[in-house]
């Protein structure tokens, strides 16, 4: 199912599965034209360059765009496949995870594309760059659980999808990926962290291009946290499926 839903975002285009890597591509090289040339950004801290401007954000971007991808299908996820709801006994609770698994695809496409630049520009990324798999796994618990309730309503409530979109819009500025956290006064800063993207865009910064390993006790926080969010969220998806056959 992962595999069909990838091929069909391209079916029909000339490049086909090519996209999965331009894309990205193309969006690293507008965040680098808009914020370092024509805003002249540069990431505090850092060297000033616009080539680790463009690494930062982009970084920051690929963990975002998991999540935002992942809640922004999840509406209408059994609005497109009814047939699974009144025609066969199937097991709705893996449509989260499917489209879960297409993100995760593409999202290894713009992590290649990241590493690529980095080698090209930099150098060899940092040896922490390995544990990037355990900066996700919060963040995949996390994308499944709000996946699973937001599947759930959108059968019942049509406008959870227009909703979703514009919450994600605006999640965008307040999650930390076109700025470090430590820019923000210290009473912004603390009311910023409470957004669980804003850590784990920052743990993901760290590994790949600071050479930071994981800190232990917030990465077991986030780990708890997405655990609980995604078992109340597998729970309210099983408590509403019972109504999705009537509704549909």
């Amino acid at each position: 199912m992962i595999k069909r839903d990838v091929l069909g975002r391209y079916r029909g285009s000339v490049l086909g599965v090519l996209w999965s890597f331009l894309n990205p591509l193309l969006m690293l090289l507008v965040y680098t034209l808009v914020f370092s040339v024509m805003f002249k950004q540069q990431w505090q801290g850092g060297s000033g360059s616009r080539t680790e401007f463009a690494l930062l954000v982009f970084a920051g971007l690929l963990v975002f765009n998991i999540f935002a991808e992942c809640v922004q299908r999840a509406p209408s996820l059994i609005l497109h496949n009814t047939n699974y709801v009144k025609k066969v006994i199937f097991p709705l609770e893996i449509l989260p995870w499917m489209s879960l698994g297409s993100v995760l695809l593409h999202a290894t496409a713009s992590l290649l594309i990241w590493l690529l630049f980095h080698f090209l520009l930099i150098g060899t990324p940092p040896v922490t760059a390995l544990l990037l798999p355990l900066v996700l796994l919060p963040l995949i618990l996390f994308s499944m659980g709000i996946s699973w309730l937001l599947a759930g309503l959108g059968v019942y409530l049509r406008d959870v999808g227009q909703v979703v979109s514009a919450f994600t819009t605006a999640l965008l500025f307040v999650s930390a990926v076109f700025y470090p956290v430590n820019v923000l006064p210290e009473a912004y800063r603390s009311l910023l962290l409470l957004n669980p993207l804003a850590m784990l865009i920052e743990q993901a910064r760290d590994v790949l291009f600071w050479g930071v390993p994981i800190e232990p006790q917030s990465w077991a926080i986030s780990l708890v946290t997405s655990c609980a969010v995604a078992w109340v969220g597998f729970q309210c998806f099983q408590w509403m499926r019972n109504g999705f056959a009537d509704v549909l």
